[in-house]
């Protein structure tokens, strides 16, 4: 399951998305840390097509998890060259200009 939450902050829509099992989590590795807060990411549950939706939406994506981050790069919105691993989780950012 992916849970999903929708900002909007000075022109921009933010959207940010994970893995719903790795809520409240944290990973780090070296230099590189990665909180999952629930009270940035927990919205609403999402499909695979919701999820696309609101990514076609929004200007600025924080995505976090396997089955998020899979969805940006099948549908061609991120390169898997640029997707970040945190002791194995994938993360990305994206903002479109």
């Amino acid at each position: 399951m992916i849970t999903l939450r929708m900002y909007r902050q000075r022109g921009e829509v933010v959207l940010a998305a994970c893995d719903k099992e790795l809520m409240g989590k944290s990973f780090k590795e070296g230099k590189l840390k990665l909180e999952v807060c629930p009270s940035f990411y927990e919205g609403e549950d999402a499909s695979e097509e919701v999820l696309l939706n609101r990514l076609r939406n929004a200007t600025i994506a924080n995505l976090v998890g396997e089955r998020t981050v899979a969805v940006a790069t099948k549908h061609g919105l991120v390169d898997e060259e640029c997707v970040l691993r945190i002791e194995g989780v994938p993360h990305v950012q994206l903002v479109k200009m």
